[in-house]
């Protein structure tokens, strides 16, 4: 009995959960919580069952312990286990459920676990924690308790929280006699790709390279880590990682996962963004060898930034180069480029433009027309400005 006293005691005290691994002390359970599997949708819930599942499905809180005694019956560790897996959408009830059928047999380390996943999932953390304490002191805790634990934070977006939980294994007795496999790491490098957090997606990335070494099938934690840098602005780090990543037969060409030509595009705006005219030129030149090619916006976002930096030479060359590969400059950047040709002494040049505009019908024409007047008149080019007017009257 003062077994059966203990584990009740420890079930209905809250305590201070471990440091550093949630900053809110509220137990209440999320607001939105996730689809859970119901006693009602498995036929295979046994009879006695599906009437404790009713009762903490349908009972109010304060009711749940008495109507659970009315019913008489004592659950063996294979009925626990059976109701804790179908009770996870009434967290409240489920835990006096647990406390109630303790009182009966001592409960498995399944069941104990069952419990603590169930908490996590619903996100009452610190309950989760009182759990685990007293799993430690009946001598229940298994590694099995702690990937749940893991799990938990990272479906509830709580990656450091994820981390931290692992760092406090061995204080609670368990040796991390294995380590976390590519899926692990993926949904840590997933989590540093939301939060924007460069550096510790490479610690992370770090870590994972010597523990599970390279492999195709670590797809999506590479997309996550490549995505993180590119975000966060680290573009030769992300070309290099790239170049890696083909060295050890890691490339992902035809995957459908990455690198792909959004991602391209997106370090190439983003270089763009940052004035930085040479590293969007080598990323424009480099792709070709990771099976993917530029399209429209590569070309235009390169063409922009160009004319946004008054790059007269070079605008003019690589107009040139993007018409050749039959991509055409967007009516916006025509009007820029002809105003930037003249402004840059190369009315050769705003004419080239213009003519291009025409022959492949870049519409709308009118506002590129008159810079293209104003533009000739301002330089004093009046036998071209009449050539001008004669073909367009």
């Amino acid at each position: 009995m003062a077994e059966k006293n203990r584990t009740y005691s420890l079930l209905s005290v809250p305590l201070n959960h471990p440091p550093r691994i949630i900053s809110s002390s509220s137990q209440t359970p999320i607001q939105n919580p996730q689809k859970f599997p119901n006693y009602l949708e498995n036929p295979d819930v046994s009879p006695m069952g599906r009437v404790l599942c009713e009762i903490i499905t349908k009972t109010p809180p304060e009711g749940v312990e008495t109507a659970l005694s009315s019913t008489r019956i004592k659950p063996n560790s294979e009925i626990v286990e059976e109701v804790l897996k179908h009770s996870y959408g009434s967290p409240s009830a489920a835990v006096k459920f647990f406390r109630w059928a303790g009182m009966v047999q001592k409960h498995s380390g399944n069941a104990w676990t069952l419990l603590v996943d169930l908490l996590g999932k619903n996100g009452m953390f610190e309950l989760m924690w009182d759990t685990i304490r007293s799993m430690k002191q009946e001598g229940l805790l298994t590694m099995g308790t702690f990937v749940s634990v893991f799990g938990c934070y990272c479906s509830a977006g709580k990656f450091n929280e994820a981390v931290m939980a692992f760092d406090l294994m061995e204080r609670y007795g368990i040796q991390p006699d294995i380590t976390p496999d590519g899926d692990t790491f993926a949904i840590l490098l997933e989590g540093w790709e939301k939060e924007g957090n460069v550096a510790k997606a490479k610690n992370t990335f770090g870590e994972m390279v010597i523990q599970v070494g390279w492999s195709p099938q670590n797809m999506p934690a590479y997309d996550a880590f490549l995505t993180t840098l590119v975000c966060g602005s680290q573009m030769d780090e992300a070309m290099t990682f790239l170049r890696i990543m083909k060295g050890k037969n890691c490339f992902p060409v035809g995957s459908g996962l990455l690198p792909n030509l959004r991602m391209f595009n997106a370090m190439i705006g983003l270089l763009c963004n940052h004035n930085d005219i040479d590293g969007a030129f080598r990323v424009l030149d480099e792709i070709v060898f990771y099976g993917v090619f530029p399209d429209s916006l590569s070309y235009n976002m390169i063409f922009q930034c160009l004319i946004k930096n008054k790059k007269v030479r070079e605008a003019g060359k690589f107009f040139f180069e993007m018409t050749k590969n039959e991509w055409p400059p967007t009516h916006s950047n025509c009007s820029a480029a002809i105003t930037m040709f003249f402004n840059g002494y190369d009315p050769q040049m705003a004419v080239e433009v213009w003519d291009y505009m025409m022959k492949n019908r870049i519409l709308p024409l009118e506002e590129s027309a008159n810079l293209l007047l104003i533009g000739l008149c301002d330089m004093g080019r009046l036998t071209e400005l009449r050539r001008f007017a004669d073909k367009n009257t």
